[in-house]
């Protein structure tokens, strides 16, 4: 089997698993909080984020945030995580938000998706990072 398609198995079978983590949770959240807001999105960005940057922090030679094809990568990160975070449902319940006269509800959410994830991800990043310099 050809290197491009491991990979491409290792995406597909880590997006059908990311997927289902995503609904699954979002579900989970948007009962317990409700929906006035989107918690579930907001909850599944945020812990995608988080294991994002703690697997490119151990997985990416050096560290360094450049693209590094190898089946694990392919699986988990571009696969599982790729399909477990969720850009395109911030931005239509961000839209959905601003069309019920919400902006200050749709703000509050571009606002703390965007500080979160990125913190999110800079964490675990750097958590990984000195994990791995101290081992």
């Amino acid at each position: 089997m050809t290197p491009i398609l491991v990979s491409t198995l290792l995406v597909a079978l880590g997006g059908g698993v990311g997927g289902m983590g995503r609904a699954w949770i979002s579900e989970l959240v948007a009962r317990r909080y409700g929906e006035a807001f989107p918690w579930g999105t907001l909850v599944v960005n945020v812990s995608g984020s988080t294991c994002i940057g703690v697997l490119a922090g151990l997985l990416l030679d050096g560290g360094a945030l450049t693209a590094k094809q190898t089946p694990l990568w392919a699986g988990l990160v571009l696969g599982m995580l790729g399909s477990y975070t969720t850009v395109s449902s911030f931005s239509l319940q961000t839209l959905a938000l601003v069309r019920a006269g919400e902006p200050v509800r749709a703000a509050l959410n571009v606002v703390a998706s965007l500080s979160l994830c990125l913190s999110a991800a800079g964490g675990g990043y750097a958590v990984a990072r000195a994990t791995a310099a101290g081992t």
